[in-house]
């Protein structure tokens, strides 16, 4: 079972009451960008089995992974999207607010 705080502190997990959490794929260290593509930086890098919580979700540089191949990006964080390629949300479309 992955621990429900694998990314965060107590403190930051707390924060991320009313979000949804979702599995990274199993074997992958997933990019975490600063906007939602390949074109943005990277800000940091998603440990094996991690969870994310999707703030909002936006259209961005189309994907392939092990979920398909999708131009839908996931907000985890202020600054930080990961491709929805590489998270679990268990449907090919928006399982979340669009970002505004």
């Amino acid at each position: 079972m992955v621990p429900a705080i694998a990314l965060a502190s107590a403190g930051e997990a707390a924060a991320e009451v009313g979000f949804e959490s979702y599995p990274v794929a199993p074997g992958y260290r997933v990019n975490v960008r600063s906007g939602p593509g390949t074109n943005y930086s990277i800000v940091k890098v998603l440990p094996y089995d991690a969870i994310v919580w999707i703030r909002c979700q936006c259209p961005g540089t189309t994907i392939t992974g092990p979920y398909g191949t999708t131009d839908i990006w996931d907000c985890i964080g202020n600054g930080q999207f990961v491709s929805d390629a590489y998270v679990k949300t268990g449907s090919d479309g928006y399982v979340a607010n669009r970002c505004g």
